[in-house]
């Protein structure tokens, strides 16, 4: 198994010097220990709130240590549904803007919080770090595996903490689970696996309008390639399905799950990916797979699976979402919440945590709002004091590497050998058309 002090040699160049331990704690936070006491507060501004990013701005501003200064999303309507939640919740209205450019010309944040579309994430991180602002970035990290490596390097050059939503690597519950796993109570674990439900209905097909007045199209896109019409079944949820702009559910849901996995079983790099799947249920414009298994071959040492299903809620174990870790004793289940089971080799139930912290499942804006604020916690004590993050940049640009190389392998029919090294595709020049992807012309991702 490669380690992430490889994954550094080989994707930021100049670095071999560097010790991961620089990197995963939460480097740069030196400067903020200079300039933020114990009880000060730490200055956000939140990017993209149309959905998600509303419920992170108003989870960081129930944060008694946070203060949600600025606001940006190319949406009006949903900039100020969002100014007026802070208001409600604070007493202070957040400042507002659409371009993230001229956000970031201000000095009256530290750190930003990402929830933009898939397409949007490298850029504005690098962005914001180019700006000299720490990053809470949500997962995916990027759209497509170039985007991973130019987050490493730029994380790297700018010297900022950057933590990436995974949000159960902070879960309590789920720790000691991992805990449980590393410690043998199952014995040796050589396959695992995990899943995500639902049944979303038909997006249709679009049917082009004009673009609304509240919305600034151009931005919307911002580095993607331009799609010159604008269809009404585009945003705002819809995205995630096009290939110009979304991931699919693979990394909508898989990532966390797939972060889990590796977690769970010590490893970063595959040598092999599989993907079955399509879009199967409704014939519309919806790209992107709605039935999908990707499977990982970690050598002869152990494999995973992840399985999505959009258009089918039977749960897999008797839960909507989680993960199971199969040993030689026994097999550890976590949920997508803050609980886990372990059972015998036959299926006896022989220990179950569970939690009054609980995921919603179903719940696409917020479904953990309570069990985020120890994520949120990690990222600020980073800052801070030079913590650990929880879920550094490197841990989660391999977890999101994994799943696009899922969706590489979906897309161009076949299985995919891979560099356990450096999770490069080996000898595939189709598959590698798709490591990264072309920007539109002024928004090009320079580190």
């Amino acid at each position: 198994m490669t380690t992430r002090r490889d994954f550094i040699k080989k994707t930021v160049a100049g670095t071999a010097a560097l010790s991961l331990g620089s990197i995963l704690p939460g480097f740069g936070s030196n400067r903020y220990q200079d300039i933020l006491g114990a009880n000060e507060k730490i200055r956000i501004g939140v990017i993209g709130v149309n959905s998600r990013g509303n419920a992170l701005a108003q989870g960081f501003a129930k944060q008694p240590d946070c203060e949600v200064t600025y606001i940006c999303d190319v949406d009006s309507r949903a900039l100020e549904k969002c100014q007026a939640a802070i208001r409600k919740l604070t007493g202070r209205t957040p400042k507002g803007e659409k371009d993230i450019r001229k956000m970031l010309e201000s000095n009256e944040f530290e750190a930003v919080v990402i929830a933009t579309p898939d397409h949007w994430h490298a850029k504005a991180a690098i962005m914001a770090m180019q700006a000299g602002k720490h990053v809470y970035l949500e997962k995916p990290t990027s759209h497509n595996p170039a985007e991973n490596e130019m987050l490493v390097r730029a994380t790297l050059k700018y010297n900022r903490v950057v933590q990436v939503g995974n949000q159960r690597r902070s879960f309590p519950n789920v720790i000691k689970a991992m805990e449980e796993i590393k410690s043998g109570t199952i014995g040796k674990v050589r396959y695992a696996k995990s899943w995500y439900v639902n049944n979303r209905p038909s997006i249709g097909t679009g049917k082009v309008i004009p673009v609304p007045d509240y919305l600034d199209w151009d931005l919307w896109q911002g580095p993607a390639p331009r799609v010159p019409d604008f269809k009404d079944n585009f945003i705002h949820y819809n995205w995630h399905w096009f290939w110009n702009w979304g991931t699919g559910e693979a990394l909508n849901n898989g990532t966390h799950f797939v972060d889990m996995l590796r977690w769970g079983l010590g490893v970063d790099y595959p040598t092999k990916v599989d993907s079955i799947g399509g879009r199967y249920r409704y014939q519309d414009d919806w790209q992107t797979p709605d039935t999908q298994l990707i499977t990982f071959q970690f050598g002869d040492e152990a494999s995973f699976s992840w399985e999505g299903r959009s258009c089918n809620t039977m749960p897999v174990d008797g839960y909507g979402v989680g993960t199971a870790f199969y040993g030689d004793t026994g097999t550890i289940f976590i949920g997508g919440g803050n609980e886990y089971k372990i059972t015998d080799i036959k299926g006896k139930t022989i220990k179950e945590i569970k939690s009054d912290l609980k995921f919603e499942t179903g719940n696409l804006l917020n479904p953990s709002e309570k069990l985020d604020s120890f994520h949120f916690r990690n990222w600020f004590d980073a800052i801070r004091k030079g913590t650990k993050l929880n879920s550094g940049i490197v841990d989660a640009c391999i977890s999101t590497q994994l799943v696009q190389l899922g969706n590489i392998a979906q897309r161009v029919g076949h299985s995919l050998q891979i560099d356990p090294g450096s999770g490069r595709i080996l000898n595939d020049l189709e598959a590698n058309k798709l490591w990264g992807r072309e920007y539109e012309k002024g928004w090009e991702i320079r580190v």
